[in-house]
Parts: structure tokens; sequence; C-alpha cells
């Protein structure tokens, strides 16, 4: 499914979002950037451990972490990216875990602003190991993408490419409710 909303299409696929063609895909990231699993595993797996170094000097120069909500960017090794931006959302439990959710989505499509990027893909961030609800997370990364682009921006396409049959029916039918 895909929407053009002022000069951004948003589009959403299922698949692996480490085989995806975008200038960025967005890491769902523990503060420290440590790539072991889900996601971040998969992506260091594919694209090298040049991602994973360049996560630790971004982290060893802000003193050990980086915030929930926040986000970083390193190279995409050998993934068909060019960058990969790691964006730490909230675990459930954790408190104000939407305002965080709302930060790491937000965080995530500015920091491909600066950097001059034109696409950008996003898994269903926090919703494996850190246990946030899936139909929370598709409507408030949804909704934040959605306001986002409507302010000036360079993105021409934001993907959200979620791994199986669940998520993508999730995003897909809160896509809808909220176009």
């Amino acid at each position: 499914m895909k929407k053009l909303l002022e000069k951004t299409v948003i589009a959403l696929t299922q698949g692996d979002i480490t085989e995806l063609d975008t200038d960025a895909i967005v890491n769902a990231a523990n503060g420290q950037l440590a790539h072991g699993g889900g996601v971040a595993g998969a992506i260091v797996q594919k694209g090298g451990r040049i991602i994973q170094e360049e996560s630790d000097t971004w982290v060893l120069a802000r003193g050990g972490s980086i915030p929930t909500g926040t986000a970083a960017i390193t190279s995409a090794g050998s993934l068909k990216a060019r960058y990969v931006i790691h964006t730490v959302g909230p675990r459930m439990g954790e408190g104000d875990e939407e305002t965080k959710l709302i930060a790491a989505t937000h965080s995530a499509l500015k920091m491909a602003d600066d950097h001059h990027l034109h696409s950008v893909a996003f898994p269903a961030i926090s919703t494996g190991i850190f246990g946030y609800p899936l139909d929370k997370c598709a409507r408030l990364m949804l909704s934040t993408t959605l306001d986002y682009v409507q302010t000036e921006t360079q993105l021409e396409l934001v993907v959200f490419c979620l791994y199986d049959n669940v998520a993508f029916d999730q995003f897909l039918k809160t896509f809808e409710e909220l176009i």
C-alpha cells in the first residue's frame, strides 16, 4: 500500500528490512547500540561488523549510551541501504512509553533529513523484546510520520517494512484509519 502525502510517499510492505534499497533503514536499538538479536542482529549479520564498530564509537563519544527517544547514524556496511539510523524505543513498563516512541520515530525522521536523505525504512519499533503493543506502535509511528511529512522535509519515501503478517495487517489497518 502506498499513499502520497504532500511530496512524500508513505508505503507499507512486508518483508526483510535488511533487503531494502532505501537511503537508510532504521534499527530498533537499545541505548548501548549493542546489536545482538532481532532487527539489530540481522542488520549487523548482513551488513557486517563495521556497523557495530561505528555504533560503539558513537556511544563512546556520548558517554556510554544514548537516551531513549534519540537516534544515531552509521554506515550500512554491505547492505543495499547507505546508512542505518539507530533509534532507541521504549521498553514496556519503563514509563512514558508513548512519548518516548513518538520521540524515537521523530528523531529517526529528523536524522534522515539532517543527512539529506530522500528515503528511509522503519520496522515496528519496540514491539519485539521491548514488549510494546503492536496496535499502539502502529498508531503512534504512523501518526508521527504523517505529521512529520507535512513539514519541510526532503524525504520523498518513508517505508514501514513489517516482518510478518500480523504486524503488516495491523499497520495496514491503522494506516487506512488514519488516512
